[in-house]
């Protein structure tokens, strides 16, 4: 049997724009449900998430691609891909639209310059690769779909001989890809002779609010961090009319623009100090497809600063108990990734484990975000009504959050803040 891994890199990511009609919506719906899937599976205790759905289904997709049988319609369904479905040429044309948003950004921040607006662009950058062991046969076929619909460039690395040197030439190219934000994505001795193939997305992303905080508005201010005793923190404050808002049964939803107005930070607020898991059993795909279609209203708002930099998670666990059993062999015997390389009965490829590892700093100036993914395949045996005055919304309690793409609505980052220090 041989085994491959998933690596997924997320980096600070920017909202594109779309034309038309566009074919992102199955790529961007499967995210937000798988994105929503994860946070129920890690969201588990009380400290704080940060996760890239865009960055592991972009992973997985690539896998998608190369699985046939019982193992293909198993990933189908737990990656939420409809059957028909044209899965890469819609991640293909998503990541496209995301890029046409960090170009778009480049020239209204030229025009912005002269009228004291925004200088910054949104920087973005989203990569895919195949570190593949260089003695060991795959498909012409495979190889060609994934350079030509991800962009997945295929890398010949020798797994067999030295895997550590294969995990820090991989590493190395994470971090690269990351302007340095996601390092040792792979930890020492997770790849061996056996592994056969590394399939990685990285995403950095580096955006500007449309509009900056006042550093001088920030305050230290209490946040009941958990849920409980309060604590003082960098609190910023800005009031704003383009801030998209609604309100919905137990919790409010803010959405503050970034430079462009195509990417946004999406702000989940429950009501009550101790509601985030009420709020956390709400959330579902349409709640976030909702927030790519917020009223623009006055909101003065109160946001803490944050930077959370959590350590690799693997994810192999969460996929197994969503339904995903055959891609881990489980099973024995039972993985089909015959598109991949040709499978026989003693040797034939499964995924040993999926990696994942984020950044995600917020300041007045805006976000930076990386991602990283990994997955290691082995051998193996409302209504409208008149604009009220500013609405006060104070973020003083653990809050879910979300970088979303508005055009298609796809969570680039999802997570929680449960203590902002």
């Amino acid at each position: 049997m041989e085994r491959f891994l998933i690596l997924h890199v997320f980096g600070a990511l920017l909202v594109t724009m779309a034309h038309g009609a566009t074919n992102f919506d199955l790529a961007a719906k499967a995210t937000n449900e798988l994105g929503v899937d994860l946070h129920r599976q890690l969201a588990t205790g009380d400290e704080n998430l940060c996760i890239s759905p865009y960055s592991i289904d972009s992973a997985l997709a690539m896998t998608f691609a190369g699985a046939d049988g019982e193992t293909r319609s198993e990933m189908a369904r737990v990656l939420h891909f409809p059957s028909g479905g044209d899965v890469p040429i819609s991640f293909a044309t998503l990541q496209n639209s995301l890029e046409q948003m960090s170009a778009k950004t480049a020239e209204l921040a030229k025009e912005s310059k002269k009228f004291g607006g925004p200088s910054e662009p949104i920087t973005l950058n989203i990569a895919n690769r195949l570190f593949a062991e260089k003695s060991y046969h795959f498909r012409e076929a495979y190889l060609s779909l994934v350079k030509q619909n991800f962009g997945g460039a295929f890398e010949p690395l020798d797994f067999v001989a030295d895997p550590a040197a294969a995990t820090q030439r991989i590493n190395k190219w994470v971090a690269d890809q990351t302007r340095d934000r996601i390092r040792d994505l792979i930890p020492g001795g997770a790849l061996d002779k056996t592994t056969r193939l590394v399939l990685a997305n990285a995403l950095y992303l580096k955006a500007p609010w449309a509009s900056e905080f006042s550093q001088n508005a920030t305050q230290p201010e209490p946040f009941f961090a958990r849920g409980g005793a309060s604590v003082d923190v960098p609190m910023m404050r800005k009031t704003d009319k383009n801030f998209g808002y609604a309100k919905h049964e137990g919790f409010t939803v803010v959405g503050v623009p970034y430079a462009g107005n195509e990417l946004q930070f999406v702000i989940l607020l429950p009501d009550d100090q101790s509601g985030l898991r009420a709020l956390e059993s709400k959330l579902s795909a349409d709640v976030l497809a909702s927030c790519a279609k917020l009223q623009k209203r006055d909101v003065d708002l109160y946001l803490p600063k944050f930077k959370l930099e959590p350590p690799t998670i693997t994810l192999a666990k969460q996929f197994e108990s969503l339904g995903m059993k055959t891609v881990f062999d489980q099973p024995k015997g039972s993985a089909n990734f015959d598109k991949i390389a040709p499978r026989t009965p003693d040797d034939y490829l499964y995924i040993s484990q999926i990696f994942h590892k984020t950044f995600i700093a917020v300041d007045e100036k805006g976000t930076e975000a990386a991602a990283a993914t990994a997955v290691a395949m082995m051998a193996g045996t409302a209504l409208r009504s008149p604009p009220p005055p500013p609405i006060e919304v104070k973020v003083d309690r653990p809050f879910v959050y979300a970088i979303q793409h508005v055009p298609s609505g796809v969570c680039l980052f999802l997570g929680r803040v449960t203590d902002p220090r």
